[in-house]
């Protein structure tokens, strides 16, 4: 395990970025370029004189990049800041709608026409347009259960938002007062290592106050006490059960002086991948197009991106399909050519049998001619 000084620590950016200042950023890389360099002296030296200048050369080539690269990362940042502030006014539009805490236009009018239906002229907003946006996801429909659509109904809006210290990002899930728990408010903030390349160092749940007997993630399980047991009444206990619920109850990181078996290990790197794909889907997909999955539109979207990498695979898969038949015509050719030279060399060999005894070639005919039931076989 390397120390801290081996390790290229993100805070040396992240501290740069925050002050938006690039040249701060670019010599953080530079020093940390030339601290790793003296670790590699040795495979530097091991070079020709001639290889090595080469590749001095590709370093100030490498620094030339890390410096727009630098560059990159925050204009990036930026953009994106830029532009969380543009879709907010939109967002709100949204939410005022899904709540009917805003009206759009003509709705009225075609109210009025239609006063026979009175429950949707009545009906206000856009009712269960989470659940069903939700829903509609193959990645979050396989985590809301039957028990669980009863409390997202009351799903008002969910929010997402950048986080800088530590780097990641945090979502927001806003309830309306439902007879389930007590929370107007569920948060997920997920810390990420490398927020450029998603690697999760731990998530972290808002705690869940359910309210008495109304606990989605937990099923009460009644066994009948024995037939002669003094206590007739049941047994009753609690059991953890699927829910959508349980994502704010992530999987939960070790200390590092923990021990851990390497089956465990793998167990909770799934669960970690596996939470970290449904926040990261809530976060891409679900708020900024929510009213494409609530249609269904987005189903078609997604369906086709996964059916073109689906494609790609084919055609590497039938390539290889047709290497292994190449492979495999070239191995039934050689055992032709193998089996042709075996029956030739026992041609030879019982050419030569009736000059030791004359039971051979009868013999030998026995064996080369079957009887027609056996050819018929």
């Amino acid at each position: 395990m390397s120390n801290d000084k081996e390790t290229f620590n993100m805070a040396d950016l992240s501290s740069a970025l925050n002050e938006g200042d690039r040249a701060d950023l670019v010599n953080a890389l530079k020093n940390k370029i030339q601290s790793l360099a003296g670790q590699h002296s040795d495979i530097l030296e091991n070079l020709s004189p001639v290889v090595r200048k080469r590749v001095e050369v590709l370093r100030e080539i490498q620094s030339e990049h890390d410096e727009l690269e630098a560059k990159f990362f925050e204009e990036r940042a930026a953009l994106e800041a830029k532009y969380q502030k543009l879709y907010q006014p939109l967002y709100t539009k949204r939410f005022d709608i899904v709540n009917g805490v805003a009206e759009v236009e003509g709705v009225k009018n075609e109210a009025a026409v239609e006063k026979e239906e009175e429950k949707d002229a009545n009906e206000k907003g856009v009712p269960d347009f989470w659940l069903n946006a939700m829903k509609n996801n193959e990645v979050l429909a396989d985590e809301i259960s039957e028990r669980d659509e009863a409390a997202l109904k009351y799903l008002k809006d969910i929010k997402w938002c950048r986080i800088d210290n530590p780097k990641g990002f945090k979502l927001e899930f806003f309830f309306d007062t439902n007879p389930f728990f007590k929370n107007t408010v569920l948060s997920k903030t997920y810390h990420m290592i490398d927020e450029d390349e998603p690697i999760l160092e731990k998530a972290i749940g808002t705690e869940i106050e359910w309210l008495p007997g109304k606990c989605l993630t937990q099923k009460l399980l009644k066994k009948k006490p024995k037939k002669g047991s003094k206590n007739a009444k049941p047994i009753t206990k609690t059991e953890n059960c699927e829910s959508f619920f349980n994502f704010f109850n992530p999987p939960q990181v070790p200390e590092e002086d923990e021990d851990i078996d390497e089956d465990a290990a793998e167990e909770l790197q799934n669960q970690m991948e596996q939470d970290y794909d449904i926040g990261s889907t809530i976060r891409d997909k679900i708020i900024p197009h929510a009213v494409s999955w609530y249609t269904g539109e987005a189903i078609q979207a997604d369906e086709f991106g996964d059916l073109e990498e689906d494609e790609d695979e084919d055609d590497i898969d039938e390539d290889d399909d047709e290497e292994d038949e190449e492979d495999e015509e070239d191995e039934d050719e050689d055992d032709e050519e193998d089996d042709y030279e075996e029956d030739r060399k026992a041609k030879k060999k019982t050419s030569a049998w009736p000059k030791k005894g004359g039971r051979a070639q009868g013999s030998d005919a026995a064996q080369t001619e079957q009887p027609p039931e056996c050819k018929t076989q």
